[in-house]
């Protein structure tokens, strides 16, 4: 009879290196950077991204997780007033990731954010046709909110040109969405521009099919993996 393998506890010890380095990342920015309000156990891959002298308009709850190459930018060289970025207890944002604000961005507790998720609350002008886009700045935007418990799938795009946008509690948004438009609580949405597909109905308990959009597309869509 064969004796079975010692399983070794990291399956390559050069994860460790990579895995001591975010340790010291996420104490380094824990004790130095001069965040608006911060909780404990905060965890800041060393590829992540996040400016020093910006942060004072960044607030960080309890348990929050950034992960490799993200990035949270804050969009204004104003050092004083409220928070831009608003990051609740037990929020995990995903490899790749900008969040970028210049009013408002407020991710409530339990949220997750998956890959190479774009969230903006401002855009580039460009309706000056005589000078250049990368000329013309940022403009005044809006303000995001997102739920509590809620999943943004990999790849997708929550942008707010103007005024409130908020998805409400416990929400899915799949893979490579595009949200332009308040979604409300216990929603499933996907495609660019997001529609519902699926919702919860509270007065039966039960989900239905969202409104718009062909029957067969929609189960198809359901079928599309969400992303981490």
């Amino acid at each position: 009879m064969r004796r079975p393998k010692h399983r070794p506890r990291f399956k390559d010890p050069l994860e460790l290196l990579p895995r001591g380095l975010t340790k010291l990342n996420s104490i380094w920015i824990s004790l130095v950077y001069p965040f608006a309000s911060k909780g404990r156990n905060l965890s800041f891959h060393f590829t992540s991204h996040l400016d020093r002298q910006r942060s004072v308009r960044i607030s960080i709850g309890n348990s929050v997780s950034v992960q490799k190459d993200a990035w949270l930018n804050v969009a204004t060289d104003d050092p004083t007033g409220e928070p831009v970025i608003v990051i609740d207890d037990n929020c995990s944002i995903g490899y790749g990731t900008m969040i970028s604000a210049k009013n408002r961005i407020h991710l409530e507790r339990d949220v997750l954010v998956g890959q190479q998720v774009v969230i903006l609350d401002h855009n580039h002008a460009y309706e000056d046709i005589m000078t250049p886009i990368s000329q013309q700045g940022i403009t005044e935007g809006g303000r995001v909110r997102i739920g509590r418990g809620s999943w943004i799938g990999r790849g997708s795009a929550i942008m707010c040109a103007r005024g409130e946008l908020t998805i409400g509690r416990n929400c899915v948004v799949a893979v490579n969405s595009m949200v332009t438009r308040s979604i409300p609580d216990y929603s499933v949405v996907f495609g660019s521009p997001a529609t519902i597909i699926r919702q919860y109905d509270p007065e039966t308990r039960a989900w239905r099919l969202g409104p718009k959009g062909n029957r067969d597309a929609q189960i198809e869509a359901l079928s599309v993996p969400t992303g981490e």
